[in-house]
C-alpha cells in the first residue's frame, strides 16, 4: 500500500492553496501512485511528489506535466502558476539586486565584483583620477557604493548637469547645510571650491559637461575647480575621452592617473551574480549561474541589464532559490528590460501612455543619453511617474527625474523608435528648455525671448509644459509689438521720404554713375586680394598652419567666397586606430544608437569593434564568415541586427544588441544587395526581384512578399526613412525611385537625372548618390520629381565610399582622403579633411554624434576621427598663437584696412 502524503503546513498563503489543489486534482484523478504520475508524466517521482509538497513553488513545467497526468487542463493550471509566481512573497521588496538603477552607498553591503577596482581607487595616491569605461559598465556604481560609501570622511558627490555651478552649489549645500544660492555666489570663483570643501570630490558622468552644459565658461570654470581641489575623481563614458582631450588643463591633470573598467571576469561576474543572493539566505540555481555567466561574460555593457534580469528573477525564485525557469519567465537577460517596460506602458490608458511617452523624452537627448530634468518641468502625471519608478525604470531624487539607466534606451525597442523618430523634435525642446531656465534666471527679461527665425522655427509638434508655454507666448508677443512698431515706423518714413523723393532724385541721378564705378572697383580690388590670400594661406599651411588658417578666416570674412570658405576646414583631425584587421575592408557600418562599428573584410570576416571603450585595448568579436570577400552591410533601424552579404551570395543575420554578436538564422535566399525597411530585411539576387523578410530572431525568418520591379539586376538599394519610397540603383548606373508602400503592389515614380553607383537616405526626403568624382543630393519630399539640391566635389579622385548623416556628408577616395562636408540651407561647406590612411579608403561611416568619423581602407586599418564640432573661427582661433601682425596683413592682403580675425 502506498505511502501517505505527508499533511500540508498550516497557513493560507498561495503557494499552499496551490499544493492543496494538486492534491485535491490528484484525488479527482483516482489518486493513482506517484511512480504512475511519473509514468504519465515522464517527470520523478520525487519532482512530482515535490510539488504537492507546499515547500516551495514548482517549476512550471512539471506543474503541466502534473496537471495533464491527472487529467486536468494544462493552460488553467499556466495561469494558476504565474498567479502564484506573481504573489506577494516574492515582491520586489527587499529584493537583493537594483535593477537597472545604479547602486547608492547605501547598497554597498549588495555591491559585489568590483572589489579590486574599488581598492586601487581607495588606495591611489593621485590628486586627481578619472574613471574610464563604456556605457553599463558600472562606473556610477563603482564610485558611489564602492569608492564613496569607503571613505570615511565627508564625500562631495554631484554630476555636471546643465550648470554644473549650481549642482556644485547644491551638493554643496545638502553636504554642508549652507545655502545653495550664497555657495553659487562664493564658488563663482572656481578657486574657492577647494577652500569649501577640501576632502575627495567626485564628479559622476562627467560627459554631461559636453552633452548638457552648452555654455563653454562653466565648462572651463568646473575643469579649473577641480583642477584645485584637494583629491578628485571623474566618472567618465569612454567615447567622450576625446572631449576631455581638448582641455590642456584636464589632460594634465589626467597624465598617467587614469582608471581603466572593463568587463568583470568571469570571477568578479559570479561573485556580482550570487553573493547578494547569499548576503540574504537566497541562493542562485546552478544552472542559472551557468545560464548567467555564458549570456554575460566578456560583455562590458551588459551589468544594468543583468541586475535587471537577477531582479526580475527573485521575483519569480522559487522559495529561496533563483531557477533558469524564473529567468526564462521574465524574457532572460535579452528581453526582462523591455518586457518590463512594455508591460507597465500596456498596462496604462491611452491618455496615461501619451503622458509615459512625453515623460520619457524629456528624460533623453538627441544623442540617445539620458538627462535628469527638474520635476516642474515634466509637469507628470503623479500617477503615471510612480509606475515608471515602482518598475525602477525611472529614479526621482530630490534633485528631479532621470532613467534609471540608458540600457532602457538601448534595450526598449519602443523607446528607442520614438528617439529615432523624434530626434529633431528632442533637440528643439532641449534648446527651449534650456532658453526657458535662461529667460527664468534673468527674471523674464525681454532680452532672453526668441526672436525672428528662432521662434518661426519652433517646431508645432512640441509637448509643452507652463513655463515652455509662457515663453513662446511672450516671444511671440514680443514679437508681434516689434513688428507693429516697424509698421508704424515704415509709415512715417515713408511720408518723409515722399517729400525728399523729388529732390533726392535729381542729386542721386548725377552720382549713381559714380558710386556704382567706384563700389565695383573696389569689390574687384578685395575680391582679387582675397583670391590671392586664399591661394598664399594653402601653400602655407605646411610651413604655419596657425598663420595660414587666420589669413584663410580673414579672407572669408572679407569675401564669402566658396573659395575662401573651404579654406577654413580643419586638417590636423586627431585620430586613433581601432583595430588592424586581418585583412582589407571592405564595407562598414556605424550603429545609429550604440557605441559600435561592424567592418567587412576581403578575406569573408565580419567584425564589431566597440567604440566606447578608451584608445586601447578595443573591444571586438567576429560576428559571422562568408566564403568570399564581404560586399555589403546593412543595420536596421533599431541598431540591434546587422545583415550581411558577399561574393559568396549568402545572407547572414547577426544580432549585436548586447555588444557580443550573436548570430541567427541564415535566411535561405541568395543576394546582390540587401537594404532594411524599418525591421524588415530586403534581399535582391541577379534577377532583381525584392525578397521581404521578417521574424529574423526566430529558428525560421518568413518571407512577407516577392515582387518584381522589371528593371533587371540591381547593385543598391536604400530605403527612405518612412518606409514607403526605395531607391533602386541598377547595375546600369541608373537610381529609381520606387513607391513601395504596399511590397506586393511597387511602383516606379521618377528616375534621377544623373547616373550613380550607390544611393542612400537620411533626413527624412534628402537622397544622396553618388557616382565618378561628385556626390549628389536631392530633396524627394515628391518622390515623382526628386529636385537636385547640391553637388559636392571628391576633389579630382575617384569616390570609393560616401555617408549621408543628418548635417553632414563624408567622401572616401581612392587617394587615400576622406573630406567631411556640413550640410546647412546654403551650400554645403568643407569641413574637415582626414589624412591617415595608406592607399584607397575603401568604408566611411559617421558616429550618432555626427562629429566622428569612422573608415575602413585596403591598409587594414580601422580608424575613428574626431572632428571639432565648433565654428571654425573658434578652433582657428584657439590655435592662432601667435596672432597675425600688421605686417604680415600688409603681405596678404596690402592696402586692406587691417582687421585681424581674432582679437
Amino acid at each position: 500500500m502506498p505511502r501517505r502524503e505527508r499533511p500540508l503546513d498550516e497557513g493560507e498563503s498561495g503557494l499552499l492553496r496551490f499544493a492543496a489543489d494538486l492534491r485535491r486534482l490528484r484525488e479527482r484523478a483516482g489518486s493513482p501512485t506517484y511512480r504512475e504520475l511519473s509514468r504519465r508524466a515522464h517527470y520523478s517521482a520525487a519532482a512530482l511528489s515535490e510539488a504537492a509538497g507546499g515547500r516551495k513553488l514548482p517549476s512550471l513545467a512539471v506543474t503541466r506535466a502534473y496537471a495533464k497526468a491527472c487529467d486536468g487542463d494544462p493552460e488553467e493550471w499556466t495561469r494558476r502558476w504565474r498567479a502564484v509566481a506573481g504573489s506577494e512573497p516574492h515582491s520586489a521588496n527587499g529584493s537583493p539586486y537594483v535593477g537597472l538603477a545604479m547602486f547608492q552607498p547605501a547598497d554597498a553591503p549588495k555591491f559585489f565584483g568590483r572589489e579590486r577596482l574599488t581598492a586601487e581607487l581607495l588606495a591611489t595616491k593621485n590628486r586627481f583620477t578619472g574613471v574610464f569605461g563604456p556605457s553599463g559598465v558600472g562606473k556610477s556604481s563603482l564610485l558611489r557604493a564602492g569608492l564613496i560609501a569607503r571613505t570615511k570622511e565627508p564625500v562631495l558627490l554631484f554630476t555636471p548637469g546643465a550648470d554644473p555651478l549650481e549642482e556644485c552649489a547644491v551638493a554643496l549645500a545638502r553636504l554642508t547645510g549652507g545655502d545653495a544660492v550664497e555657495l553659487a555666489a562664493e564658488l563663482a570663483d572656481p578657486r574657492r571650491l577647494g577652500r569649501h570643501h577640501a576632502h575627495l570630490v567626485v564628479v559622476d558622468q562627467f560627459e554631461e559637461l559636453f552633452t548638457l552644459c552648452r555654455d563653454e565658461e562653466l565648462r572651463t570654470w568646473l575643469i579649473t575647480a577641480l583642477t584645485g581641489c584637494t583629491k578628485v575623481v571623474i566618472g567618465v563614458r569612454a567615447d567622450y575621452y576625446g572631449h576631455c582631450a581638448r582641455y590642456p588643463d584636464l589632460v594634465e591633470a589626467l597624465e598617467g592617473a587614469q582608471l581603466l573598467v572593463g568587463p568583470m571576469t568571469p570571477d568578479e561576474l559570479r561573485l556580482a551574480i550570487t553573493e547578494p543572493a547569499l548576503a540574504v539566505g537566497a541562493e542562485v540555481e546552478t544552472a542559472l549561474l551557468a545560464r548567467l555567466m555564458a549570456d554575460a561574460v566578456g560583455q562590458a555593457a551588459v551589468l544594468p541589464l543583468l541586475s535587471h534580469a537577477l531582479a526580475e528573477t527573485w521575483q519569480h525564485r522559487r522559495g529561496t532559490t533563483l531557477t533558469v525557469a524564473g529567468y526564462e519567465e521574465v524574457g532572460g537577460l535579452d528581453h526582462a528590460v523591455a518586457r518590463t517596460a512594455q508591460e507597465v506602458y500596456d498596462g496604462l490608458s491611452t491618455a496615461q501612455q501619451e503622458q509615459a511617452k512625453r515623460i520619457l523624452l524629456r528624460l533623453v537627448t538627441a544623442e540617445g543619453t539620458k538627462r535628469r530634468a527638474r520635476t516642474h518641468e515634466l509637469e507628470a502625471d503623479q500617477e503615471v511617474l510612480s509606475a515608471l519608478a515602482a518598475a525602477r525604470l525611472v529614479v526621482i531624487g530630490r534633485d528631479g527625474v532621470e532613467l534609471a539607466h540608458e540600457a532602457l534606451i538601448r534595450g526598449w525597442p519602443t523607446l528607442q523608435g520614438w528617439v529615432e523618430e523624434e530626434g529633431a523634435n528632442i533637440r528643439a525642446q532641449r534648446e527651449l528648455t534650456h532658453a526657458v531656465r535662461t529667460w527664468e534666471s534673468l527674471d523674464r527679461d525681454a532680452d532672453a525671448l526668441y526672436r525672428g527665425r528662432r521662434l518661426a522655427t519652433v517646431p508645432g509638434g512640441l509637448a509643452l509644459n507652463s513655463s515652455e508655454r509662457a515663453f513662446l507666448a511672450a516671444s511671440r508677443a514680443a514679437e508681434e509689438e516689434l513688428s507693429a512698431g516697424a509698421r508704424r515706423r515704415t509709415r512715417r518714413q515713408r511720408q518723409l521720404l515722399a517729400v525728399l523723393a523729388a529732390l533726392v532724385v535729381v542729386a542721386a541721378s548725377t552720382t549713381v554713375f559714380a558710386l556704382r564705378a567706384g563700389r565695383t572697383a573696389d569689390e574687384q580690388r578685395t575680391n582679387a586680394a582675397v583670391l590671392r590670400a586664399v591661394g598664399e594661406a594653402a601653400a602655407l599651411r605646411s610651413t604655419n598652419p596657425a598663420l595660414a588658417q587666420q589669413v584663410a578666416l580673414a579672407a572669408y570674412r572679407l569675401v564669402p567666397l566658396p573659395q575662401a570658405r573651404n579654406g577654413l576646414r580643419q586638417e590636423d583631425v586627431p585620430s586613433q586606430v581601432l583595430r588592424e584587421a586581418q585583412s582589407e575592408v571592405t564595407a562598414l557600418v556605424v550603429g545609429p544608437t550604440q557605441q559600435q562599428v561592424v567592418t567587412g573584410h576581403r578575406d569573408g570576416t565580419v567584425v564589431v569593434t566597440a567604440l566606447d571603450d578608451l584608445p586601447s585595448p578595443r573591444t571586438f568579436h567576429e560576428a559571422t564568415r562568408h566564403t568570399g570577400p564581404v560586399t555589403a552591410l546593412a543595420m536596421d533601424s533599431t541598431g540591434t541586427l546587422v545583415a550581411s552579404t558577399g561574393d559568396d551570395g549568402a545572407v547572414h543575420v547577426v544580432d549585436v544588441s548586447l555588444g557580443k554578436p550573436r548570430e541567427l538564422a541564415v535566411p535561405p535566399v541568395r543576394a546582390t544587395a540587401i537594404a532594411w525597411q524599418g525591421g524588415t530585411l530586403v534581399t535582391t539576387d541577379d534577377d532583381g526581384a525584392l525578397s521581404f523578410w521578417t521574424d529574423l530572431r526566430r529558428d525560421r525568418p518568413r518571407l512577407v512578399t516577392t515582387t518584381q520591379l522589371g528593371l533587371g539586376p540591381l547593385a543598391g538599394l536604400a530605403f527612405r526613412p518612412d518606409g514607403h519610397v526605395l531607391a533602386a540603383v541598377t547595375t546600369g548606373h541608373a537610381v529609381h525611385l520606387v513607391d513601395v508602400t504596399d511590397p506586393g503592389d511597387a511602383a516606379l515614380l521618377s528616375l534621377t537625372t544623373e547616373f550613380a553607383g550607390s544611393a542612400q537616405f537620411a533626413g527624412g526626403a534628402l537622397l544622396m548618390t553618388t557616382a565618378g568624382t561628385a556626390v549628389h543630393l536631392w530633396d524627394t519630399t515628391d518622390p515623382r520629381a526628386p529636385v537636385p539640391r547640391a553637388e559636392i566635389p571628391s576633389g579630382g579622385a575617384e569616390i570609393t565610399s560616401a555617408l549621408l548623416g543628418a548635417d553632414r556628408v563624408a567622401v572616401a577616395t581612392d587617394d587615400g582622403l576622406v573630406r567631411l562636408w556640413r550640410l546647412g540651407q546654403g551650400e554645403p561647406a568643407e569641413q574637415a579633411l582626414l589624412r591617415g590612411h595608406a592607399g584607397p579608403v575603401a568604408a566611411v561611416g559617421l558616429t550618432p554624434k555626427g562629429d566622428e568619423v569612422v573608415t575602413g581602407g585596403v591598409d587594414r586599418a580601422v580608424r575613428l576621427w574626431d572632428v571639432d564640432p565648433r565654428d571654425p573661427a573658434v578652433r582657428i582661433c584657439e590655435q592662432a598663437v601667435p596672432r597675425i601682425t600688421r605686417a604680415e596683413w600688409e603681405r596678404y592682403f596690402g592696402d586692406l584696412a587691417f582687421t585681424p580675425p581674432c582679437s
